[in-house]
């Protein structure tokens, strides 16, 4: 065990290290000049298209705006909070800048993965429609690539289980049992019962919780988050111009804060805003092809809001309270941080985090469940849809009671996997969205 620990440990570095990341934004640049910056130019007919209730019902399960919250279900979580307070820990307030360069790069990635998870996706046995970059791989690239459709599907299935399962199932166990003392065996059994009502009913069902819940819990926690930066408004200026300057110059020690390099926050920055938001990872299309749409570029738009809410909306809220707090200097790091830092900015504030990751990971648990079923359906058929779901949710009481370090270190490696078959389908494929994409504007 020691030995596969040993070896996930270095794949994990490689994988998040210098060459990944810079591929994962590389992409993400390439195809925002690609589509000559569409994806900023038309984030706010995004918006309209996102709350016009447009939908082909014919074409799809969900509706667009389903679509969009259960992808979200699955994006925002532990990133948002956990992963903020994280990355500035280790790359200084610098790496919030180096966040938000990866989410606006990454709109172009997520709107990407979007057209063509939509365009080229397929209806199986049960009437269902089924995409991500398995089918667009198989279908956009042809037979002789489906062999990297398969890697894909293979590396999803099994990071479903890390990230998206039994590492949320934990947090959530953690954190009651910390602020509540709730015995983590009862967490876990309540958890799976409400995890499996959800999922027993499908896609359906998950589109109906997540476009209810991820509004609602999104709003709560921004609101909250507003609270602390209007006690300390005086300070919001500050704030950015520290986060403005680390980017480039590093961050000198301070408190118990051990300082930080500029690269520091370039990795970290980069390397956490894409566990956040997962443009590139190629998760978020699966949902996204599920939408009652005909036309992949309307929901391309809709699915880039993802990128632009979880990272330059929900992040910057935490990462403002984490700095105007001065908590970032404490020497805490994770959840323990951003707790520390809603604490000293409002009464309670500690619980707005606590209650804010237990509703963050059970909407994760839902939306993953979703990603990895579809893997697994790629590989195995729809024979392994009920199978699957009994595992899982098996899995999410497990994942409460035990500790993770291995689980978590192994969903690391496959969601680092998960991106490098994504990321060829999408340089390979880039012409087609180009064209859509063209076409597209020049009707409308």
């Amino acid at each position: 065990m020691e030995a596969l620990t040993s070896l996930l440990n270095k794949l994990s570095n490689f994988i998040w290290g210098p060459i990944i990341l810079a591929l994962l934004l590389g992409v993400g640049i390439y195809l925002t000049i690609g589509l000559k910056l569409m994806p900023w130019r038309k984030i706010g007919y995004g918006f309209k298209l996102l709350f016009s209730g447009q939908a082909d019902k014919d074409q799809g399960d969900i509706s667009p705006f389903q679509a969009l919250m259960t992808a979200l279900s699955a994006t925002i979580g532990t990133g948002n909070i956990a992963g903020v307070a994280t990355a500035i820990f280790l790359g200084g307030p610098g790496a919030i800048f180096w966040m938000w360069i990866t989410a606006l790069f990454g709109m172009a990635t997520k709107y990407g993965e979007a057209v063509l998870a939509v365009k080229y996706r397929e209806v199986d046995s049960r009437g269902k429609r089924q995409g991500g970059p398995m089918y667009y791989i198989k279908n956009g690239l042809g037979d002789n690539w489906k062999w990297l459709g398969f890697l894909f599907a293979l590396f999803g299935t099994i990071a479903a289980f890390g990230i998206g399962n039994m590492v949320q199932s934990n947090s959530v166990a953690d954190a009651l049992q910390s602020n509540f003392n709730v015995n983590p065996m009862i967490t876990g059994i309540v958890l799976a019962i409400l995890v499996g009502l959800v999922i027993i009913g499908g896609v359906k069902r998950i589109g109906e919780v997540a476009g209810k819940l991820v509004p609602i819990m999104a709003i709560a926690y921004i609101a909250g988050s507003l609270l602390v930066i209007f006690a300390n408004f005086g300070q919001v200026g500050n704030a950015f111009s520290l986060i403005f300057s680390s980017a480039f110059n590093g961050t000198a020690a301070s408190g118990g804060f051990a300082g930080a390099a500029v690269w520091a926050a370039i990795r970290f920055g980069v390397a956490r805003g894409v566990f956040s938001n997962e443009a590139g990872l190629g998760s978020a299309p699966i949902a996204h092809a599920a939408a009652q749409t005909n036309d992949p570029v309307r929901q391309g738009m809709i699915a880039m809001l993802g990128t632009f809410i979880d990272t330059i909306i929900i992040c910057t809220m935490t990462a403002l309270v984490i700095i105007l707090t001065g908590a970032w200097t404490s020497g805490e790091t994770g959840a323990s941080l951003s707790t520390l830092a809603y604490g000293q900015g409002i009464s309670g504030g500690n619980y707005i985090v606590t209650i804010g990751l237990v509703i963050f990971a059970f909407t994760t648990l839902i939306g993953w469940s979703y990603y990895g079923e579809r893997c697994a359906e790629f590989i195995f058929g729809t024979a392994i849809i009920i199978p699957y779901r009994i595992v899982w949710v098996v899995a999410v009481m497990t994942g409460a009671l035990i500790k993770l370090n291995f689980v978590w270190l192994l969903a690391d490696v496959m969601n680092g996997f998960m991106a490098i078959p994504n990321l060829i389908a999408l340089a390979l494929l880039s012409p087609i969205i180009f064209k859509v994409t063209k076409d597209y504007l020049n009707k409308n």
